[in-house]
């Protein structure tokens, strides 16, 4: 038997919502806080009226928020009732000098700190099967272990040292194709709309060939039968995602072109009203 864990989850949007039920699934405590009290509500697990309230008694806090200003500003809520010892997965996508500064405020109060971001949108979080990715202590494995399982299908190791932020790294990277094949989608189908070509015959062209691909697929299905809501990854969340890769390229000496055209991308189709759709609005953003 899996020891049972208390369990603070910080954060109950699309994907800390469906992360918290999976870890009460799983046989854990699970007490949920976020800054609209409703969205925690409607996990039907049990809440906290504050970050401090949520953390006072977990044996683990489970961090995701939007952004590390935003982690940075609930931790700093919660920090004089966190406990020596206890375990922080931090899973919001951020920058990795975010995540250095996490770990150094972690270190501060005597907390473990992970790493650990998900790739996955709505539907694979709510089955409990995102891909983790982590960085942390090697002797506190085990320990986490029993969350990881309970949110993903598989975990991915990329160091020991969290505030080296590998593990987050690995997430921008990956993000950078989930949002190319994103607009690439949305594009293909806009230009296809313009010129007044059937989007099945385009289909059919690259049916089973090397430019298939499931998730081109996907993100076409949302545009062409009209279903941007419920997001599974709104818009407003992939734009943030989308600076943090051109940062984080920047920072590093890459320039990504490609990257920061998107994020603009996303900001037009956020300013025309679409932040909380699905990211595949970027669609939208290709009329005036």
């Amino acid at each position: 038997m899996t020891e049972k864990l208390s369990v603070a989850v910080l954060g109950a949007g699309i994907m800390g919502a469906a992360m918290a039920r999976n870890i009460a699934k799983a046989g854990h405590d699970v007490t949920v806080w976020n800054r609209t009290r409703d969205k925690a509500e409607a996990t039907g697990l049990p809440t906290a009226a504050t970050p401090a309230e949520a953390v006072r008694h977990a044996d683990v806090v489970l961090t995701m928020l939007f952004d590390g200003a935003t982690v940075r500003e609930v931790i700093e809520q919660a920090a004089d009732a966190l406990r020596p010892g206890t375990y922080w997965i931090q899973s919001t996508t951020s920058s990795p000098a975010d995540v250095a500064k996490l770990a150094a405020a972690a270190a501060e109060r005597g907390v473990i700190f992970f790493d650990a971001p998900v790739l996955g949108t709505r539907q694979p979080a709510e089955a409990g099967q995102l891909s983790v990715l982590a960085a942390g202590p090697a002797e506190y494995r085990e320990a986490v272990r029993p969350i990881f399982d309970a949110v993903g299908a598989r975990t991915t190791w990329t160091g020991t040292d969290a505030a080296d932020a590998s593990a987050t790294k690995l997430k921008l990277v990956a993000n950078s194709w989930v949002l190319a094949v994103t607009h690439g989608a949305a594009e293909t189908l806009a230009l296809a709309k313009g010129l007044g070509v059937e989007p099945a015959a385009f289909f059919e062209l690259i049916a089973g060939g090397p430019l298939d691909l499931g998730y081109l697929r996907a993100k076409a299905q949302l545009i062409l039968e009209d279903r941007l809501a419920p997001a599974s990854f709104a818009v407003d969340t992939a734009e943030k995602d989308a600076r943090l890769i051109v940062d984080a390229g920047r920072d590093h000496g890459v320039r990504l072109d490609v990257a920061e055209a998107g994020a603009e991308r996303f900001r037009r189709a956020a300013e025309q009203g679409h932040a909380d759709k699905d990211m595949a609005a970027s669609y939208l953003a290709s009329w005036d």
